[in-house]
């Protein structure tokens, strides 16, 4: 199935080869490592070396900070798991794991030493998940953008799934989940879309503007510019993908999906006008693009 828009923006491929570059001249100064090739994952693991050995440093840490220039592949060659969009990392941190820093309000895991994979049945549930993403046009997307995933908390269909990134280890992405790879494609492609998305601004150079404030229909606020974007774009990801999907399910996932489809068009309704408006920010015209087509096609729906 082809893709709604094309995840393939070329500044966000520059973007990975120059930050990997000036990544590892900060952490290999007298001998940068080879790329691996794939330049998506290497910039997703070049940012949890970065992170890992800041926070040794500055912890006085030096068998830890000696590890992680030691190792710029965060020593992921044992924790691969293979998708349909090539080898992941699928972790499940227990949340304690997931400490809260002065560098972010926000949890998150870095890729450490002691990181082990995920059981075999999170494994197979997360390569399900990137596979029903893959056949819904959705891989280029995940390819990029959810190199590494980390499965937090069961839940049952219906409750109330967290997810979320941080823009210091983009190509991360860490997830709730209720057992079902449709229901977490549908996650991993709303948080990559973070992702993309974050990046996409970076490598065009676009700065939005904090003074612009848009009513968010999904935090009943208003909010800025930047955030308001982010959800006009995430959301919609999942909408088309959930409609691209919704025939092919049944029984309590197909209500829980329908429910969430009908939740998802009256919310996005409402942002209409103030969605032209915020993007006559956006610079750069790719960009602008790709978020308006996105958009349109969500409201079709």
């Amino acid at each position: 199935m082809d893709a709604p828009v094309d995840f393939a923006f070329p500044p966000i491929y520059r973007l990975h080869r120059s930050r990997i570059a000036k990544i590892y001249n900060v952490t290999h100064p007298t001998a940068p490592p080879q790329l691996a090739g794939d330049a998506a994952f290497d910039y997703a693991l070049a940012h949890h070396v970065l992170e890992g050995a800041e926070t040794a440093a500055r912890s006085h840490d030096a068998e830890l900070f000696d590890w992680y220039t030691a190792n710029p592949d965060a020593a992921s060659a044992d924790k691969l798991t293979p998708t349909a969009v090539g080898p992941r990392i699928v972790l499940s941190p227990a949340l304690t794991d997931l400490p809260r820093s002065p560098i972010s309000e926000t949890p998150y895991y870095v890729l450490r030493p002691e990181t082990t994979q995920a059981p075999l049945n999170l494994r197979s549930l997360a390569a399900s998940a990137y596979a029903t993403a893959t056949g819904n046009g959705f891989a280029d997307l995940l390819a990029a953008h959810a190199v590494v995933l980390c499965l937090l908390r069961t839940k049952q269909l219906g409750d109330t799934l967290d997810s979320w990134t941080i823009t210091r280890l983009p190509g991360t992405v860490f997830l709730d989940h209720v057992g079902d790879p449709v229901v977490l494609a549908r996650d991993l492609i709303h948080e990559a879309g973070h992702n993309w998305l974050n990046d996409a601004l970076a490598a065009t150079s676009c700065k939005i503007s904090d003074d612009a404030h848009f009513y968010s229909p999904w935090k009943q606020t208003d909010r800025p510019a930047f955030g308001f974007l982010h959800a006009c774009w995430a959301f919609p990801l999942t909408m088309i993908y959930t409609a691209r999907v919704l025939d092919r399910t049944s029984g309590d996932l197909h209500r829980c999906l329908t429910a969430y489809l009908d939740q998802q068009r009256t919310l996005l309704a409402g942002t209409t006008d103030d969605h032209a408006r915020a993007l006559q920010l956006i610079t750069n015209d790719g960009l602008r693009a790709r978020l308006h087509a996105v958009h349109q096609q969500a409201l079709a729906l």
